[in-house]
């Protein structure tokens, strides 16, 4: 079991322990591990149980409020097992190795120049496996990552596949979009991804000498790729449009013949 580890089970025996208090533990989750959902999902805990425990004995509405009190602790403890994810820790795998046990695959290189000197444009399926492979890789280590990182991280994958798809299909023939394109896919979204997995985890939330975390650091280059991804993506298809229209222009110019508010084809 990857996630069987002498921290982990001191962590289950204090959760097993301090069963009664699991709203606070789960509220505590949220704020150690800087999860505004999971904050407030265990604030929402906490006041449903101080709240149902603070009602005098002789009220009418103890009872009721007794019922209250231990749902909480019981759907907080459910969901602190569900969120097993952000206080398990996976045992450390051997250098080089993936969860299977499998060598790791290599990180995707960038274009290597031709015999010539002049650099080679990758194919759009060479781009498709290095995007492929960041996704992968993301997945993989999606507990090293913080949620909100690892939904960026495939949501931009996607928003890049839609290019290169397009791209296949119709290439724009433009040399400094297709360079774009292919820095981020195969340099700008691994480094960042590699940069990220290279900071021991006992450290990710440690102030730098910029003033900003790992993580912080992290969610903006992330943000910024985002939006690198949905400029290639707004010019891409704005080109597609363009193209289209063009070609709308030259059929209207050369058979279409208007007469009485419509195109006349030819066609009788």
């Amino acid at each position: 079991m990857s996630r069987l580890t002498v921290g982990n089970v001191l962590k289950v025996i204090f959760a097993v322990l301090f069963f009664m208090f699991m709203p606070l533990i789960v509220l505590m989750l949220g704020i150690l591990k800087k999860n505004l959902k999971v904050i407030l999902e265990g604030a929402l805990y906490v006041v449903l149980f101080v709240g149902a425990f603070s009602v005098p004995a002789e009220s009418p509405f103890y009872t009721a409020a007794s019922f209250v009190g231990l749902g909480s602790i019981g759907v907080s403890s459910l969901r602190f097992y569900m969120l097993r994810d952000l206080w398990l820790s996976r045992r450390v795998k051997s250098p080089g190795r993936n969860v299977t046990g499998q060598p790791n695959a290599p990180w995707p290189s960038a274009p290597t120049p031709s015999p010539a000197g002049a650099p080679t444009a990758p194919s759009a399926q060479d781009l498709s496996q290095s995007l492929a492979w960041v996704a992968a890789h993301a997945k993989q280590n999606k507990n090293r990552l913080p949620a909100d990182a690892y939904v960026s991280i495939l949501e931009t994958c996607q928003t890049l596949d839609t290019v290169i798809d397009a791209e296949a299909q119709q290439p724009m023939g433009d040399p400094q979009f297709e360079y774009e394109l292919t820095a981020t896919v195969r340099e700008y979204l691994p480094a960042v991804i590699r940069g990220y997995l290279a900071v021991p985890p006992s450290v990710v939330d440690n102030r730098q000498a910029n003033g900003r975390t790992a993580n912080e650091e992290l969610v903006e280059q992330l943000q910024l790729l985002a939006r690198q991804a949905d400029t290639l993506h707004s010019s891409r298809h704005r080109q597609t449009s363009m193209d289209l229209a063009n070609t709308g222009n030259f059929l209207r110019e050369r058979f279409g013949h208007q007469q009485g508010g419509g195109f006349d084809f030819g066609i009788k």
